[in-house]
């Protein structure tokens, strides 16, 4: 029987505490069909009260709190509501007791933002990790350390596993599954969730909003030039000689404020654009792709699909309302 400790406090998700919650008590039901015993054995665990109300009409009592808690074999940390600084500060004892039970032997999962209470205890050092798109360049900025793979579902890393943005995380409880259960238990817990057990990318759901978290004022103009640019035939060249820099130099001070080269992030700015125009719908492939400004459909479909996971008629048939 492996201990699964879920940890609750104010500010969770209520799907990302519930979410894995069903999933692995189904588990146990799905496991007792077969006539096999258990194998979950689920808590909530929280850090001064047994009876949490969350910011969501919703309150939660929880089985134990932190200190009660002396073995578990799984924690599983949900995503948070709200300013990351906020909710470290307001919950140092998490992070502490996170820490603590690793030290003791504990598996550690993070679902979503969650990452953050990992990260912050130092156990996300050296490992990959994964999140919601939305604050990979947060991460980036506050753990340098870490080796962040924001396109993947799930990671998995000397017991250490993070999972991806939002409802994506819930692969990561079903990989769990399958890793404690078996593969074929896997498979029915999936389908009794309908959730996609062979999802690997989650890079069709990322927004691009440039990285601008730098304070480099020549290459936050040069960003500018491209963002306002990008139909057009521009050059590195050209790029750099909006800031008075030598092609060399610029390459090299562009890439360490924004971690791509300045071609990588002209291309990020023209399929954010080309995503946009076949979610609208209103325009063909072929026309969307010269207003992003490609003059070769191979060369965009495969410049898309690396920065996606998705062809185009793929992406506009998930995103788009319109029929073609």
């Amino acid at each position: 029987m492996i201990t699964v400790s879920i940890l609750i406090h104010e500010d969770v998700v209520l799907s990302s505490a519930c979410g894995p919650l069903d999933i692995l008590t189904r588990t146990n039901q799905i496991l007792a069909a077969h006539g096999k015993p258990p194998r979950f054995q689920v808590e909530l665990v929280s850090e001064k009260t047994k009876n949490i109300l969350l910011s969501d009409p919703a309150q939660f009592i929880c089985h134990r709190t932190l200190a009660e808690v002396h073995h578990s074999d799984l924690i599983i940390v949900p995503a948070f509501k709200g300013d990351p600084d906020a909710v470290l500060e307001k919950n140092p004892a998490l992070t502490g007791w996170i820490k603590a039970m690793h030290a003791q032997g504990a598996e550690i999962a993070s679902l979503c933002v969650g990452c953050f209470f990992l990260a912050e205890a130092g156990l996300l050092d050296g490992k990959p990790c994964t999140s919601h798109w939305k604050v990979i360049e947060d991460l980036r900025h506050r753990y340098p350390r870490i080796r962040l793979q924001p396109d993947t579902v799930l990671t998995d890393r000397d017991g250490i596993y993070t999972g991806g943005g939002a409802f994506s995380s819930l692969n990561l409880v079903l990989y769990l599954v399958e890793k404690f259960c078996g593969k074929e238990i896997g498979i029915q817990t999936s389908k009794n969730f309908s959730i996609n057990p062979d999802q690997t990318s989650q890079a069709h759901f990322a927004v691009f909003q440039g990285q601008r978290r730098h304070g480099d004022r020549d290459i936050l103009k040069a960003q500018s030039f491209i963002e306002e640019n990008y139909q057009n035939e521009i050059s590195v060249e050209q790029i750099a000689g909006q800031s008075n820099m030598s092609k060399r130099n610029f390459i090299r001070r562009f890439k360490k404020a924004t971690r791509n080269t300045p071609l990588e992030y002209l291309q990020r700015v023209k399929i954010e654009a080309a995503k946009k125009a076949l979610e609208d719908g209103s325009k063909s492939i072929s026309v969307l792709m010269y207003d992003a400004g490609y003059n070769d459909m191979k060369t965009f479909r495969g410049i898309f699909k690396r920065v996606t996971g998705l062809t185009p008629q793929a992406y506009r048939a998930k995103y788009c309302s319109r029929e073609w």
